[in-house]
């Protein structure tokens, strides 16, 4: 091993038209078990140390989390019981209402409970091996333009990244997101070699199955993506533009489809479409989980932007380095845009088809669009969103710094990177001391190894083959460091609820580790904390049982919330006797019972494998159903309990931004009608049994 390492061959296997001809599956299984014939010894063991590291990282301790993010569990449970609310992305296998997502990560978890049964680990694990397989890929893309030393870093950065080891430990959409977007570059570097159609619509398709995992968020990456072929492809324009229209095309018909399948059946053989107020999956698109994001205007979301400043916190240039956002994600991220630059300076002169440019192109075009989209938009965002960040910040760093590498016999370039690692372990720095009672030496480690490896390798080019060698690796520990050692503390705190957070327990925040009863950017919802949103009429118990003050940081399962109804933010698991109780001739009705919220109902469905209603959807602001149909159903028999405490005033999402008030309404007719008993800590209303 030599301090050539970082250098790529100009033309291996994995860079000459040759690649172009290998079968693309089997080519791309050769670099993880054979390796190349021009490979460095070192290059196969490498990568499979990436891989087996980032695989314990990310499933050593699964469990522990419980159910994660019950509001999904629940959908994932209700799948693998119909073949319907599985397609549909119901959160109940009776169909009454959908996630506010589209269901295409839930068909995996879905599928996996079906073939394992219901637990955490087959809940969970799928997002974990998504997580390998975006780190394999993401160092697959990376090493065809740029060497395999290249995507050993880039497939680091990202496994490593600490927002990356919460969700791949974690069951929220945007694991299976970041797999998608990761393919979907990989299929343009492929792509880009020969102007290749066939790979081009592959990346249009992944892109579509990406929104339908995501909805508008997938698509921040076409951007860059379109601009790098129309710039970078080895053929006439006419014929890159044709390509993209054909690419176009492909994303069109594989996002579309099941929007068109949900749009064209009627209303009454499908579940309410949840997260908008006119059942239109649509509205959902381009408003909750579409413009809205951007606007802050979102109907019957639990709040929003407006304005600079709003209830997700502050917008602006400086909002990914802020303290909701900085630890999750920004670590590398001002060297990375320094590299970014550096890199294309230095690759300014080559040829257009150059694929060092192009995948700097690719990578800093995705950073740029979704990090200023993040910055300034003013509704819905949480942390954990910024995990879309970590592969492209991880490929910008993989490609500029070998690059850079390739020029070090100028000072120019060895000086930039040295800027880029002294950057690095500067903005550590600042980052740990945010904790500065959690590993208070490393901050100072880090800073000192980033300021000697700095120092080096302004005369790296002067010292001996070892002596680079050395250098180089103590720069690599030092950038690494600060994250790296986020990242296992991440996956050693258990996460639950909505809105996870990474980083040690001290850092508390809004649904961080070790919890926080804090709102969206570091506020308190109306000074209480959640679960216990709004007044419950005619004296009901405000709140569920048994919450924890700590926000969602609790542990494995809710199991210290035994009895409790759950609140907007996480489920709680309910005693023996209420889940005995709610069973009893489940096979009679419908729905066992109903609740105001899908989380209210997600823990109690969790517990009982029977189908819960989530009145209202998320929020409890859906207006699903209405308080006629609800009654409807009560008088068919279709419904056994309501389920009292919890957010049983109608939720948070009751009247909020515009929102449905239904679920208020059906709260206060059923406490009017019906009489409530406490069973094993949870309060339950029969509702075969009316008081008048």
């Amino acid at each position: 091993m030599s301090a050539d390492i970082l250098s790529a061959p100009a033309r291996s296997p994995y860079y000459g038209p040759s690649a172009s001809r290998r079968p693309g599956a089997r080519g791309a299984l050769d670099g993880f078990v054979r390796g190349r014939a021009a490979d460095p010894a070192w290059v196969r063991p490498s990568v499979l140390a990436l891989l087996v590291a980032t695989a314990l990282l990310y499933l050593w301790g699964l469990g522990a989390s419980g159910w994660a993010n019950s509001f999904y569990s629940a959908a994932a449970q209700a799948g693998s019981a119909s073949w319907k609310a599985m397609f549909f992305g119901s959160s109940d296998a009776a169909n009454s209402i959908t996630v506010d997502k589209p269901p295409a990560a839930l068909w995996i978890m879905a599928l996996s409970v079906r073939i394992f049964g219901l637990s955490s680990w087959s809940v969970l694990v799928p997002q974990a091996l998504e997580g390998v397989a975006a780190v394999g890929l993401l160092y697959l893309a990376v090493r065809r333009t740029s060497g395999p030393a290249a995507g050993l870093i880039a497939g680091a950065v990202l496994a490593t990244s600490p927002v990356a080891a919460l969700m791949f430990r974690f069951n929220n959409p945007d694991s299976l997101l970041v797999l998608l977007m990761v393919a979907g570059a990989y299929c343009l570097v492929r792509a880009l070699e020969t102007a290749s159609t066939k790979w081009l619509v592959l990346v249009g398709v992944l892109t579509g199955f990406g929104f339908l995992t995501k909805m508008l968020q997938a698509l921040l990456v076409v951007p860059a993506f379109a601009l790098v072929y129309l710039v970078a492809a080895p053929n006439p324009v006419r014929r890159r533009i044709g390509q993209l229209l054909a690419a176009g095309a492909a994303l069109v018909v594989s996002a579309g489809w099941w929007i068109a399948i949900v749009s064209l059946v009627p209303a009454a053989d499908r579940p309410y479409i949840g997260g908008s107020q006119n059942n239109s999956i649509l509205e959902l698109t381009l408003g909750y989980n579409g413009f809205g994001r951007l606007t802050g205007n979102e109907t019957g979301s639990v709040g929003g932007g407006g304005g600079t400043t709003g209830r997700w916190g502050s917008t602006g240039a400086l909002r990914l380095f802020g303290s909701e956002m900085g630890t999750q994600i920004s670590w590398l991220l001002p060297s990375a845009l320094l590299l970014l630059v550096a890199g294309l300076v230095f690759t300014g002169r080559a040829a257009r088809t150059d694929r060092n440019r192009a995948a700097l192109l690719m990578w800093g075009g995705w950073l740029l669009v979704t990090a200023v989209v993040f910055s300034y938009a003013k509704g819905i965002i949480h942390p954990y969103y910024t995990v879309a960040l970590a592969p492209a910040i991880g490929g910008v760093i993989g490609v500029a710094a070998t690059v850079l590498w390739r020029h070090r016999d100028r000072l120019a370039a060895t000086g930039l990177l040295a800027a880029a690692v002294l950057l690095a372990g500067v903005w550590e720095y600042v980052l740990l001391d945010r904790t500065p009672t959690w590993l208070p030496w490393l901050r100072y480690a880090v800073l000192m190894a980033a300021a000697g490896s700095a120092l080096m390798l302004l005369v790296v080019s002067r010292l001996a083959r070892r002596a680079g060698l050395l250098v180089i690796t103590v720069a690599l520990i030092a950038s690494l460091a600060g994250p790296t050692a986020y990242a296992v503390s991440t996956a050693r705190t258990p996460h639950t609820g909505s809105i996870p957070s990474a980083g040690p327990a001290a850092t508390g925040g809004f649904g961080g580790p070790g919890g926080g009863a804090g709102g969206p950017g570091g506020q308190r919802f109306n000074g209480q904390r959640p679960g216990g949103f709004g007044a419950p009429p005619n004296g009901a118990p405000t709140g569920g049982f048994g919450q924890n003050p700590g926000g969602t940081g609790q542990a494995a399962g809710g199991a210290n919330r035994a009895g409790g109804m759950g609140g907007l933010l996480d489920a709680s698991t309910p005693s023996a006797a209420a889940v005995a109780a709610l069973k009893a001739n489940a096979s009679s009705f419908t729905w066992v019972a109903a609740a105001i919220g899908s989380q209210s109902a997600a823990g109690v469905q969790l517990a009982t494998e029977q189908p819960v209603m989530a009145i209202g959807g998320f929020n409890g602001s859906d207006p699903s159903p209405t308080l006629a149909k609800f009654q409807a159903l009560v008088s068919a028999g279709k419904i056994h309990y309501f389920l009292g405490g919890g957010r049983l005033g109608g939720g948070f999402g009751g009247n909020q931004s515009g929102g449905s008030n239904s679920s208020a309404q059906i709260s206060s007719w059923v406490q009017s009608n019906f009489t409530a008993v406490t069973v094993g800590g949870t309060t339950l209303y029969d509702l075969t049994q009316p008081t008048g």
